[in-house]
């Protein structure tokens, strides 16, 4: 799975909320992809929670 953030991001903490070792908020939002392998349920909830719809999620690699 490959997760991305693309420019658009409000910093809402939606996706912090579901998952702080994948997404941490700072001034902006940072992705840490090495916490993904074993988290892949919480990306996907991460990107349905997110209101507009920057998470993006290629499955597979």
């Amino acid at each position: 799975m490959q997760v991305e953030i693309i420019p658009g991001c409000i910093a809402c903490g939606a996706c912090v909320s579901i998952n702080s070792d994948i997404f941490e908020l700072t001034d902006t939002i940072h992705l840490h992809p090495e916490h993904i392998p074993g988290n892949e349920e919480d990306c996907r909830a991460a990107a349905e929670a997110c209101p507009v719809n920057v998470i993006k999620i290629r499955e597979g690699y």
